[in-house]
């Protein structure tokens, strides 16, 4: 079909053709202007950018000896400390020391009110209104003294936010119980609280043409791997500029993660300080989102998702146990259904004969094939968990509950579906809760019906085939230069002690391989000995003196 010249040229220039981007020409104008020397102005430039917003304050107080210099004072309603804007600004200004400065110059009250009238714990001198428009969006308030080209830029932040609490969807008995919440500063302060060491580095960017979001990289200096964050920065680069805005951690990263086409997450988010310290311990970096309780850990390995902070705060031997535990409840959440489906259509020569004939008898008035009857209530199940989640919280287990024991219970009597495929559904949906990070949940939960689907068309060759498609997948998969499936893919042998066990904590001298130079965690020898053991020692060192 031959397209007519006029709509191949309309098309050509629809394509070459880039739309105009307004924020960004505004953006450059604002960078380029400089505050004025007038008020009125600036007044007038500030309100401009605001679109004359009802939150927005422009206060003039007048200053000098003959009270003939106005001061413009600049905030935002409600992210400010009213309480400290009134002791901390408003106050020394409407005090202003006449009688030390006779004819004092706009100059001079300004160098006066930064050097020792303004008792701000943190004071700012800039230059041009992109910085004033930036910092009181942060809750800071400016002051303009009339005459002068430069403000002062007061920290009197006080927006109200959610307290530090436990953390929602990691809980732990033994372990902390404090939790990350919606402040980035906040958040920061509990990291600092657990290092302190002037090596913890805290590196800021802002990501978004309108949100403008923060976003902090936060590392440990000579432990953590210097081409990492260089790759982090790159990455955080390329969309600096390019979106409008980052509000969640989540949304991050899925612009900065390895593969984003796996189901499985090759980025770590936490609720948990806890955890994200003993990351930065091991060299790793945390990425912490202005405005989200989840913040994320790069670059991270599969067994990260396993591992839950209660190995750490139990014995060792109980610790290993749980883990292992988590395993095996990997592998049963994401096989049991389909090993079932396998068997029953395929295979039913493994199982003892009582038990067939109890299978066959239970499947007899069942319309549906074990493939399809799988499929069918996984289905279900995860409609019911989603509907569980987002009713109301006093709703939400009463709408679990019915679901799965009256619907349930009625789908047996009816014929439906049989009862050991109930059975196996609830098993597989307990194994499934059973992991610490919720987005490896839902890695398996996906995973889980392609499995059911080569089990029911291949039995458990087509099982063999999709675990092992999922093991290539796993050891091929990156977290920003570090192999996903380390320490078993490719195998590191000091790694290991904390992989499917966990080793005491004395055995464990080096860090992991691949996310520092600094692989020395601590000394040998640390093995703690009975104290009669230690008696003989000293004994036969140095005798009877």
């Amino acid at each position: 079909m031959v397209i007519p010249i006029f709509w191949r040229k309309l098309f050509k220039k629809m394509k070459n053709s880039e739309p105009v981007n307004n924020n960004n020409k505004n953006q450059s104008k604002s960078s380029n202007s400089y505050i004025s020397s007038y008020l009125k102005e600036n007044e007038e430039s500030i309100r401009e950018a605001f679109g004359n917003s009802a939150d927005l304050v422009l206060r003039k107080v007048k200053i000098g000896a003959n009270q003939n210099i106005n001061v413009l004072i600049v905030y935002i309603e409600g992210l400010i400390d009213n309480k400290l804007m009134s002791k901390t600004v408003i106050k020394p200004i409407t005090t202003f020391p006449d009688n030390k400065l006779k004819s004092p110059s706009p100059n001079e009250i300004h160098n006066k009110l930064k050097e020792s009238q303004l008792t701000v714990n943190h004071l700012t001198e800039v230059y041009k209104l992109e910085d004033i428009l930036n910092k009181i969006l942060d809750g800071y308030c400016a002051l303009i003294v009339e005459g002068t080209n430069k403000a002062l830029l007061c920290d009197v932040i006080g927006f109200e936010h959610r307290p530090v609490s436990e953390p929602i969807n990691e809980s732990a008995i033994r372990g902390p119980h404090e939790g990350f919440n919606e402040t980035i500063r906040v958040n920061t302060s509990l990291l600092r609280r657990r290092i302190k060491d002037p090596r913890l580095t805290i590196e800021e960017l802002t990501l978004g043409k309108i949100g403008n979001t923060k976003i902090d990289i936060i590392y440990i200096r000579g432990l953590a791997n210097p081409k990492v964050l260089q790759e982090i920065k790159n990455r955080i680069k390329k969309i600096k500029d390019e979106v409008d805005s980052i509000q969640l951690s989540g949304q991050l990263e899925e612009y900065i993660q390895d593969a984003p086409f796996s189901p499985f997450p090759t980025i770590l988010n936490t609720e948990r300080p806890d955890r994200i310290v003993g990351a930065l311990y091991e060299g790793r970096y945390a990425i912490l989102v202005d405005g989200t309780p989840y913040n994320l850990i790069v670059p991270c390995t599969l067994g990260m998702f396993i591992t839950s902070i209660e190995d750490y705060t139990q014995r060792f031997f109980y610790g290993s146990f749980l883990r292992l535990l988590r395993w095996v409840s990997f592998l049963i959440a994401l096989t049991l259904p389909s090993i079932y489906v396998a068997i029953t259509s395929f295979h039913q020569e493994m199982l003892p004969t009582n038990l067939v004939l109890a299978l066959a008898a239970q499947r007899e008035g069942v319309p549906l094939p074990a493939v399809a009857e799988a499929f069918m209530m996984e289905i279900v199940f995860e409609i019911l968990r989603e509907a569980g989640i987002r009713m109301p919280r006093l709703v939400g287990p009463a709408i679990s509950i019915v679901g799965v024991l009256v619907i349930g219970q009625a789908a047996v009597q009816a014929g439906l579906v049989s009862a050991a495929m109930t059975i196996i559904v609830g098993l597989t949906a307990i194994a499934s809760f059973i992991t610490p990070i919720y987005s490896i949940g839902i890695a398996i939960r996906l995973l889980r019906f392609p499995i059911i689907i080569l089990a029911g068309s291949l039995g458990l060759f087509g099982i063999s085939a999709g675990l092992l498609a999922i093991l290539i997948h796993l050891t091929s998969l990156r977290s920003f230069g570090v192999p996903y499936f380390e320490p078993f893919g490719p195998i590191i042998l000091s790694d290991l002690k904390d992989s499917l066990i966990r080793f005491p904590f004395w055995a464990y001298r080096t860090r992991p391989k691949f996310t520092t130079h600094n692989s020395i965690r601590q000394t040998a020898r640390l093995k703690p000995k009975p104290l009669r053991q230690e008696e003989k020692e000293i004994e036969h060192n140095y005798g009877d003196d």
